[in-house]
């Protein structure tokens, strides 16, 4: 996770008026993980505590700044493929 993403989640958590045991609560993850994970001193988090984070500041929508944009749909690209192998 770079900085900016972990600076982009702790300004909207804070902008949303919510504690870190708030946060923690209704995530279900501990207070020493949402503290580590705002000051960038966890050694990592996984992808699935990270969705339970932005969904408890509601802000599940910041997970699009993680992704790659898409040029093509997959199943465009399948369909493309497929249409390959069949000649």
């Amino acid at each position: 996770m770079n900085y900016m993403n972990i600076r982009a989640v702790k300004l909207s958590a804070s902008k949303e008026g919510y504690t870190q045991k708030e946060v923690a609560e209704k995530s279900g993850l501990s207070v020493f993980t949402i503290s580590s994970f705002e000051n960038g001193s966890s050694t990592g988090i996984t992808m699935a505590s990270f969705i339970k984070l932005l969904r408890a500041i509601d802000s599940l929508e910041e997970i699009e700044k993680l992704l790659p944009e898409l040029l093509e749909s997959p199943s465009a690209l399948f369909m493309k493929q497929y249409r390959r192998k069949k000649r």
